[in-house]
């Protein structure tokens, strides 16, 4: 259950200048935090588990947030000065609220392939509210289910509320995604195991903002496995209700389209929508395009 997570947060950035660094505590490794809300109940002991929502930021820029979304979980363990924000962890009760700030500099001498977003002089924010502490990981996983169950039962009422809204006719199919079938299609059936090339055209659902096409003359299709995993789960169990040469719209609640992490808009449990055509469904992986400008790999034409 233990997750060890670089932490930043939206609002670290104002409160870190309003209050100044002195209003900050240090761990042992440097990390400096404040607790700035104070919740109830006897500070968490190690071994216990913490649920919380988080947000992270690098300077002004978001990374990701658990806000809007479901809950996250982690192990309170002894970790050391180690300089995470895991150190920070033990010191927490059931709702406090708490900022937690890293310096880039200090976590490149540790780990010089940290992603290239983050540069020297950098910081990296946290805000974390604790909703509630555990004894075990029995507790830990009945909560989890709960907090799952109720985020896929908010994310499913946007898709049907849409639909429903704007009139559309389509089949709620498997977990929730609905199908809008423009052409079916009359080549071979787009079924699990087959490799399946797609054109498609992504829109985050409640704004209608387009956020990548293939759709364009030019550009090829993606080639991939269905109903492996590779793609969204929506994906999985929408283009099977299609043959080749099909067309139509995939409508994905967000627990079937990227869940808790950040979808294409930034946000966490995105509902989204895709127009696609289903180009090619082949036995097995299509071979990649021959450039004309190079010689053929096996030497034949």
């Amino acid at each position: 259950m233990t997750k060890t997570l670089v932490f930043s947060t939206v609002i670290a950035a104002s409160l870190f200048a309003a209050c100044g660094s002195t209003d900050y505590s240090k761990t042992p490794s440097g990390i400096t935090y404040k607790i700035v809300e104070k919740g109830s109940g006897p500070q968490v002991k190690i071994g216990q588990f913490l649920q919380f929502h988080y947000t992270q930021k690098v300077n002004d820029s978001l990374l990701m947030t658990s806000q809007g979304g479901s809950p996250e979980f982690t192990r309170v363990d002894s970790v050391g000065p180690v300089y995470n924000a895991a150190e920070v962890f033990r010191f927490l009760s059931k709702g406090d609220s708490v900022v937690i700030v890293q310096e880039v500099d200090t976590l490149m001498k540790q780990n010089p392939m940290l992603p290239p977003f983050l540069k020297k002089g950098d910081k990296l924010y946290l805000t974390i509210r604790v909703e509630d502490v555990f004894d075990n990981e029995q507790q830990v996983q009945a909560a989890h289910e709960k907090a799952m169950s109720g985020q896929k039962d908010r994310d499913q009422v946007i898709v049907d509320e849409y639909i429903k809204k704007n009139n559309i006719t389509a089949n709620k199919i498997g977990k929730g995604t609905y199908v809008k079938i423009d052409e079916q299609g009359t080549g071979p059936k787009a079924d699990s195991g087959k490799f399946v090339s797609v054109k498609y055209r992504g829109k985050i659902m409640l704004t209608g903002k387009e956020f990548e096409s293939t759709m364009e003359p030019g550009k090829d299709p993606i080639t991939f496995p269905l109903a492996v995993g590779q793609v969204i789960p929506g994906w999985d169990e929408g283009i099977r209700q299609f043959s080749k040469g099909g067309k139509g719209t995939l409508y994905i609640p967000g627990f079937l389209s990227y869940g808790s992490r950040p979808g294409p808009g930034g946000q966490p449990n995105e509902a989204l929508m895709f127009d696609i055509e289903v180009v090619d469904v082949q036995d097995s992986m299509p071979r990649p395009r021959q450039n004309p400008m190079m010689p053929p790999v096996d030497g034949k034409q």
